[in-house]
């Protein structure tokens, strides 16, 4: 189905004849079907449309060929580096099939002079010529199979433009390179968006700003957060390396921060237990307390006790007399004269 409508495809080369010319000194053979190659080369800013309304761009091809980038360097990878570790061999991998190696190849080859492209496409995308390779890969997997693919990055790619030895064992992710540095040197270590707008309809850019101890460093603007804190750190580690004033005031404001953490606290913390929290009650004497969950019930109770004792005389007596003289002769005569 999807050589009919490509087939009938008005794509914008005048010639084919100079389509082929270019893609043999490309890839080192003519094509099969040219019409593969031709929506490869098509950015999405020239969208067409088939009989279905379906837009027909280069975005299909280009997922299709970074899958099939990914097998076969990763099977060329394995096979170079024999007793290499995971860690080793998804490094090298991503190294070689990212986006600014695959950019850089795009221009070497000449593939980024073939992209068509709108009018109001910035022709400095940073990802339209990689995007483009990535598309051509997955239009010759179609044209002529993986086997022709595994030949085009040994032979001319591997071979002739990337040393896969050196790019191995070339350090280029800076962020993770400044945050290690940080670490080590116990600096603190922020990314501050400064800004996120869009180039045209589709192109969103990211502007980040490192921040070490909160003083200023790099700024990167990219097409992607990892693509302008990449940046952003790579300028940074510049200015750490060749600005000894930028490093001074980096350990400065880290010994300020410290110093300010781990300043004494001359004020020491009172042990007495205040018992502010208990509510005072009235006492009455020879009154037992009451007792309850709620306070209103409790004054009820102490009223009600209160009340009862006052017509309770059980326990009262009667205060004893003084006896005198006088009353016991009174009462020994009385006692006499009894009978």
């Amino acid at each position: 189905m999807i050589n009919n409508f490509i087939d009938r495809m008005r794509l914008p080369f005048s010639k084919d004849k100079e389509l082929r010319a270019a893609l043999y000194e490309i890839f080192g053979f003519y094509p099969h079907r040219i019409q593969f190659y031709k929506l490869a080369l098509m950015h999405k800013s020239v969208t067409r449309r088939n009989e279905k309304g379906k837009p027909l761009n280069n975005e299909r091809l280009e997922f299709l060929g970074d899958a099939i980038l990914d097998a076969i360097v990763g099977d060329i990878v394995y096979r170079h580096f024999e007793g290499k570790r995971e860690g080793f061999l998804t490094s090298t991998r991503s190294k070689i099939v990212q986006r600014d190696t695959l950019n850089r190849l795009a221009t070497e080859m000449g593939i980024t002079q073939l992209i068509k492209f709108g009018k109001h496409t910035p022709s400095h995308n940073s990802y339209m010529g990689g995007n483009a390779f990535e598309a051509l890969v997955g239009a010759m997997y179609l044209d002529r199979g993986y086997e022709a693919c595994m030949r085009f990055m040994e032979k001319r790619i591997l071979s002739q433009l990337i040393n896969i030895d050196k790019v191995a064992y070339k350090e280029i992710n800076f962020k993770s390179k400044l945050i290690e540095w940080c670490q080590k040197n116990k600096v603190k270590l922020d990314f501050k968006l400064l800004e996120q707008s869009r180039e045209g309809k589709n192109s969103p850019i990211f502007k980040y700003q490192v921040l070490i101890e909160g003083l200023e460093g790099g700024v990167g603007e990219g097409y992607s957060k990892k693509e302008s804190q990449q940046l952003a750190s790579k300028i940074t580690l510049q200015q750490l390396k060749r600005k000894p004033q930028f490093i001074d005031a980096v350990f400065t404001a880290k010994g300020n921060r410290t110093k300010m953490e781990e300043a004494p606290v001359l004020t020491v913390p009172d042990t007495e237990q205040k018992a502010d929290f208990i509510i005072p009650q009235a006492k009455d004497e020879g009154t037992a307390p009451v007792y309850s969950d709620k306070v209103e019930e409790k004054k009820v109770v102490v009223k009600e006790k209160k009340e009862a004792d006052e017509f309770d005389f059980s326990d009262i007596q009667a205060t004893p007399k003084e006896v005198t003289s006088e009353d016991i002769i009174a009462a020994s005569m009385a006692e006499a004269y009894k009978e």
